[in-house]
């Protein structure tokens, strides 16, 4: 029973595309192998590389002038590399990466059948090949796996511990879980990334359409949460299961994602944390003391009622010779009008002489309010 049920989970699992979108043939004049129909780039080697398992799958290595990274490309369902072609162009020019991409066993013109097996030694040649012929090192390579590709890519990464980077482009959490959801994981469904990515340590960038009607954006939060040195993902807004190239957002993320993970570890750590959304959250939580002491105000009422402070302040603020000028004849005649009606209530004068001192007095605020 468990066989049939690992084995009808195969067949929903993969979908090469039929017939394959290339060819390919080998030069007359130069024995290179071309992957027709494109053109042949100086900057492109076409290869075929053997498996542990007996197959032989197809690859293309895509150089880029003075790259420090090597972007290792495991692409997604029902596509083959002469789809992703142009893409992988693209991705090496934008981030100025090396790239390899190759096609999973029974896709374009790989040899064998197409298994969750099968697709990590098809992973692991790719990877021999970017160490024994290219030179590359471990620290040096960021895995990319889209869709299914996040199976392959997450099972290697687990078994790589100075690996540079890994990006999951609307990955998936496991196989079974696509078509249900269900909370525990069994011994048959394939593709057990939810219990990989945990034992992942370098850093991670998990890519999702919201509105992704194949495998749930859901999948992606799963593994975002899961994830060990978390960076920040990209949750583009409407973006369904195979077009998130097509947003600007895509890109842009990802050459900040490349040129943070290329820094030294003591700066790369320092960039991760001012990116990453949690810390964030967290960091915001420290401003709640100093909205505490702005909105205790007791003190500045208390010192705005004692009028020489205030007068003291106002003059120490005042920087013309002209308005100090005017603020001390204010003071002078405030003072006069205070003698004057002291006066009259001693002395008792006649009214008319009652009525002038009040007229003056008038006078007097009148040219205090126009200062």
């Amino acid at each position: 029973m468990g066989g049939v049920t690992s084995s009808m989970a195969a067949k929903l699992a993969f979908f090469p595309p039929s017939p394959p979108s290339y060819k390919v043939i080998r030069d007359d004049v130069t024995g290179l192998l071309l992957l027709d129909p494109f053109p042949h780039r100086e900057n492109v080697d076409v290869l075929k590389l053997p498996t542990r398992r007996g197959n032989e799958i197809v690859a293309i290595y895509i150089r880029y002038p003075m790259a420090t990274s090597t972007l290792l490309y495991s692409h997604g369902n029902a596509a083959d590399i002469g789809q992703m072609y142009e893409l992988f162009i693209e991705l090496s020019i934008h981030l100025r990466v090396n790239l390899m991409g190759y096609d999973y066993s029974g896709y374009g013109q790989s040899s064998g059948k197409p298994s969750e097996h099968n697709t990590y030694a098809d992973i692991e040649a790719a990877y021999k090949c970017l160490e024994e012929s290219y030179g590359a090192k471990q620290e040096d390579i960021i895995l990319y796996g889209q869709s299914v590709g996040s199976g392959p890519t997450l099972d290697l990464a687990t078994r790589l511990p100075r690996l540079r980077a890994v990006v999951l482009h609307s990955a998936i959490l496991s196989g079974l879980r696509v078509m249900y959801p269900v909370r525990h994981t069994y011994w048959f469904d394939i593709y057990k990334n939810i219990d990989k990515i945990p034992l992942v340590k370098c850093p991670i960038l998990v890519i999702h359409g919201t509105a992704d009607d194949v495998v749930d954006c859901y999948h992606g939060k799963q593994l975002y949460e899961l994830s060990q040195e978390k960076f920040e993902p990209l949750w583009l807004k409407g973006g369904n299961h195979c077009d998130l190239e097509l947003y600007p957002e895509y890109i842009r993320h990802l050459k900040k994602f490349v040129s943070t993970v290329e820094k030294p570890p003591s700066q790369r750590n320092t960039a991760r944390r001012s990116i990453d959304r949690p810390e964030h959250s967290r960091r915001s939580t420290d401003c709640f003391e100093a909205p505490r002491k702005s909105t205790d105000r007791r003190e500045k009422p208390r010192k705005s009622t004692d009028r020489p402070e205030k007068m003291k302040n106002y003059e120490y603020k005042m920087h013309s010779d002209d308005k100090l000028s005017k603020l001390r004849v204010s003071f002078d005649q405030t003072e006069r009008s205070r003698r004057s009606v002291e006066y009259h209530e001693k002395s008792r004068r006649s009214i008319d002489h009652q009525l002038e001192k009040a007229r003056k007095s008038v006078d007097w605020l009148d040219r205090i309010r126009a200062v």
